[in-house]
């Protein structure tokens, strides 16, 4: 995993984000085995107890869960990640579109200039 984080948000926050959009992705299979905190931890050069509590938050969302003698996984649960993956592209969306009005910019170009780039 490629990690980006800047200075500017809480790590944790961000830690969250990234899984997340992995998960959505694709990029952690459903039902696969998800690395070790301390892994992670490396890889993402985070504190190992900041990992621990994105890692928490994550199987609070149902996005992960444990299993107590084989460690983590994402989970199988194909409505969850639907559901992460609708509310994540909505946010992106509303983003956008707030972008495109505070540059008054109309509906149809706005749909024009999606469809051109898409």
């Amino acid at each position: 995993m490629s990690w980006n984080l800047s200075s500017d948000r809480p790590i944790f926050v961000q830690l969250v984000e990234h899984i997340e959009f992995d998960i959505v992705s694709g990029t952690l299979p459903p039902g696969g085995r998800f690395p070790s905190v301390r892994e992670l931890a490396s890889d993402a050069s985070v504190n190992p107890n900041t990992m621990q509590r994105a890692l928490s938050e994550l199987e609070r969302k149902g996005l992960l869960r444990t299993e107590r003698t084989s460690g983590r996984f994402v989970t199988d649960d194909e409505n969850a990640i639907t559901s992460l993956k609708k509310e994540l592209a909505s946010s992106g969306v509303d983003g956008f579109v707030g972008q495109m009005k505070q540059l008054g910019l109309a509906k149809d170009e706005v749909l024009e200039l999606v469809s051109e780039k898409y």
